[in-house]
């Protein structure tokens, strides 16, 4: 029997001292001072420092290379003591050591400053970026909020069902990942977008409450908060309303970032802002409502105005307070950025003192024209009132809210440290797609349109809203979920309008089509992100630093070498003949 006790790196503490221990791990660093050598070696739980008078008990021996030690715990010297880790007041004094998986000498990049270099480099090399403390910890700290949420839909009575990955492709927004089957010459499956369909059809089966971690697959654009994969805690309830998802929601937001982060959450219930507020006073869907500053809508006093501009447009004014006063080169800064959002510029007036007004456009306004603004901006001395205006609403509100964030953020208004959740509410249930000329779902075509048959059969698309709803937090939708439409004739209309007749409803959608036949339930629920939570509670600015092993921003695995061909035999094998 062996004298020496396995412990963790972590773990050796000044209760092991004089303790015979055997540890594993990784070489973190080789220091040779001149006669004694000293060696870092890591595991998962920490690091601890390995000493010798005997060069060639580490001869051969390159970074990163795994290890078995054994040895004695001493305690260091008090003048060598290393209060960056856990283990820096011992050392373990080397009887041996044994090369368990020998590394290259010349690395990628070094592990302890990997998020330095490139992304690229960084997922080619995705197994070496993982051994970085900061890395590793994302992961770790994945697993700790997936076993909470998890215990959290155990105690709210929700049962976990895990539905196919292999499916029908389905029109829910974005573009599938297809499968070409080989069995079936011509036919497809899908990855699941989300699991739609499923879960719908759990509740027509009888599951009260159903959740799962889902992963869904899109095949669309990367970019910071969006991953050809991604997971979401998934979750469906039969016989609730609206309100009744909200509060669940509710729960599972607030309680999980209160038990992961010191930083205050924005209590319970969340702020509800409808769609159409949140897109003339934000800009956006979701807004970040620790910025301030709103906008305000001032098209009805220039629709006969004299500057051409913003005659008969869409106009968008933002105030600010206290800035008149600043640079040319303060505001040249926000002229520029304006332009890189496809504005030509951006027009604003200053409030001097006794309320004169300064700038381009004063010109070309009445006094009257004046007083209303300030009325209507509450424009006080000192303030600066920016204009937006296009003859599109969705462009000028769009515009409007990226003019706000970078005010907000230019201005140091946004307080980085609190967690601001606001519910986004009554979305249109159609909007018209310019590209197709032609009325299109504007969320989710599975969704209840409010007043039911009735307000579908007035065909008056622009006004109807639909139960759908958004979990916002600091600029990021963080869930997404609705009341689904379980009303055959209402789901058959609803596509009628966006020009889907019957029989494609009950072709592409046939398992919903019969088995809402068989008396289903009203249900509703909505799908919290889990990478973007953890991007949010890791401070992270996207989430491929939440995701063990991601692709790239470009859509490519540089670690796995994908896309890639297939070889002549493969794609005869599924019936595909790769066009040039």
């Amino acid at each position: 029997m062996s004298k020496y006790r396995s412990v963790y790196c972590g773990n050796v503490s000044e209760d092991s001292i004089g303790q015979d221990v055997k540890v594993a791990g990784w070489v973190a660093n080789i220091r040779d001072h001149g006669g004694v050598i000293f060696v870092d070696v890591r595991d998962e739980t920490g690091m601890v420092q390995l000493v010798s008078n005997d060069d060639t008990i580490f001869l051969h021996l390159t970074k990163e290379s795994s290890v078995t030690v054994t040895g004695t715990v001493r305690k260091r010297a008090e003048d060598d003591y290393n209060p960056k880790i856990a283990t820096g007041t011992v050392e373990i004094l080397v009887a041996k050591i044994e090369v368990l998986g020998r590394s290259l000498s010349e690395l990628p990049f070094e592990i302890m400053t990997s998020t330095n270099v490139s992304e690229e480099v960084r997922l080619k090399y995705r197994y070496l970026d993982l051994r970085n403390e900061k890395v590793h910890s994302n992961i770790r700290f994945r697993s700790e909020l997936l076993k909470y949420l998890r215990n959290k839909m155990d105690q709210l009575g929700f049962t976990e069902v895990q539905t196919p990955i292999i499916t029908a492709s389905s029109p829910e927004g974005a573009r599938d990942f297809i499968i070409p089957s080989r069995k079936f010459k011509g036919k497809f499956y899908a990855l699941p977008q989300a699991p739609q369909v499923f879960k719908e059809l759990l509740m027509v089966s009888n599951f009260d409450k159903y959740y799962q971690i889902a992963p869904c697959f899109r095949d669309e654009d990367c970019r910071s908060d969006r991953t050809l994969e991604f997971y979401q805690l998934d979750f469906e309830m039969a016989f609730v309303e609206e309100k009744d998802v909200y509060e669940i929601g509710e729960e599972i937001f607030y309680d999980t970032f209160t038990h992961f982060s010191n930083r205050p959450v924005s209590p319970r219930p969340f702020r509800r802002i409808s769609y159409r507020e949140a897109m003339l006073k934000y800009g956006t869907d979701k807004p970040d409502l620790r910025n301030p500053l709103e906008i305000i809508d001032l098209s009805d006093l220039f629709v006969e105005s004299n500057f051409k501009p913003f005659r008969g447009s869409v106009v968008r004014a933002i105030a600010v307070d206290g800035i008149a006063y600043k640079s040319n080169s303060w505001f040249n800064e926000i002229v520029e950025y304006a332009k890189t959002i496809g504005m030509p510029g951006i027009g604003y007036i200053s409030v001097e003192e006794n309320f004169a007004l300064k700038g381009p456009i004063d010109k070309f306004l009445t006094e009257e024209d004046r007083k209303r603004l300030i009325g209507r901006a509450s424009l006080k001395e000192g303030s600066v009132l920016f204009f937006i205006a296009d003859k599109k609403e969705r462009m000028a509100a769009t515009q409007a809210g990226f003019i706000r964030t970078f005010l907000g953020n230019k201005l140091g208004l946004i307080d980085k440290e609190r967690y601001e959740f606001c519910i986004i509410n009554d979305f249109p249930m159609f909007e018209y797609d310019e590209e197709k000329r032609k009325y299109d779902f504007c969320h989710n075509p599975f969704s209840m349109p409010q007043g039911g048959l009735a307000a579908l059969e007035k065909g008056d698309m622009e006004k109807i809203l639909a139960y759908q709803y958004d979990f916002v937090c600091n600029g990021f939708e963080m869930a997404s979920g609705a009341v689904r439409n379980h009303d055959i004739a209402c789901l058959e209309k609803a596509f009628e309008l966006v020009g889907y007749d019957k029989t494609v409803v009950e072709e592409r959608f046939r398992s919903l089509y019969h088995a809402f036949q068989y008396g289903v339930p009203p249900h509703a629920g909505m799908a919290p992100g889990i990478d973007r939570m953890i991007m949010l509670l890791r401070d992270e600015k996207n989430l491929r630093e939440v995701q063990a092993f991601p692709m790239s921003v470009s859509g490519q695995d540089l670690m796995m070498g994908c896309p890639s061909e297939l070889e002549e035999q493969q794609l005869r094998e599924v019936h595909i003949k790769v066009r040039d």
